[in-house]
């Protein structure tokens, strides 16, 4: 069966953006060893799944070909099946995307179909539903060495989910990789 994996970016005090949605805190660039550890994690990865607002930039980015990116990875990203869990669209304007109103019977019907591993890439919103609905198997926190005091957090205050610690990987950048899976 698949496994539903949440790969973000957050701070130290657990912010996965800013207050008005800020990501200006993220290390960059990435050190190799973060790109290496990145293609670990999605080498079994055959979907992709976003919330709405990440798709609206996220897919046209990629699908502009941006430079400085590996075309190994502007090639994952594009030809990879997405999945936008999205509450006000009802068709994707995206080509080799679908849209999905409810997270658990779209998560529910990826993993049914089997195959490869799912990857999560969301804002706030959709981060918070994936938890707070207890429908990740595995979390890659990619911890930045800053703390901004407020943002949009990574967990919802309004449910308990244990995780297991899996590895804590640090690179040379200064990111430190914190893989947890669901207790």
């Amino acid at each position: 069966m698949p496994t539903f994996i949440l790969q973000v970016q957050t701070t130290l005090d657990g912010y996965m953006a800013g207050p008005d949605g800020q990501m200006d805190w993220m290390t960059m660039p990435w050190s190799d060893d973060v790109g290496e550890y990145i293609g670990g994690v999605m080498g079994p990865v055959d979907r992709l799944v976003l919330g709405r607002r990440l798709a609206e930039g996220f897919i046209p980015h990629w699908a502009a070909g941006p430079e400085g990116e590996p075309q190994e990875s502007i090639d994952f990203m594009n030809r990879t099946p997405k999945t936008v869990i999205t509450r006000t669209l009802t068709a994707s304007p995206w080509p080799n995307a679908t849209v999905a109103n409810e997270p658990a019977a779209a998560v529910d019907a990826m993993k049914g179909a089997g195959g490869g591993d799912i990857l999560a890439y969301g804002g706030a919103t959709l981060v918070a539903s994936l938890i707070e609905q207890r429908l990740l198997d595995e979390l890659h926190l990619f911890v930045n060495p800053v703390a901004i005091g407020a943002g949009k957090p990574v967990f919802p205050t309004t449910a308990r989910t244990d995780f297991e610690r899996v590895a804590v990987t640090p690179f040379a950048c200064g990111i430190t990789a914190v893989h947890l899976a669901r207790a």
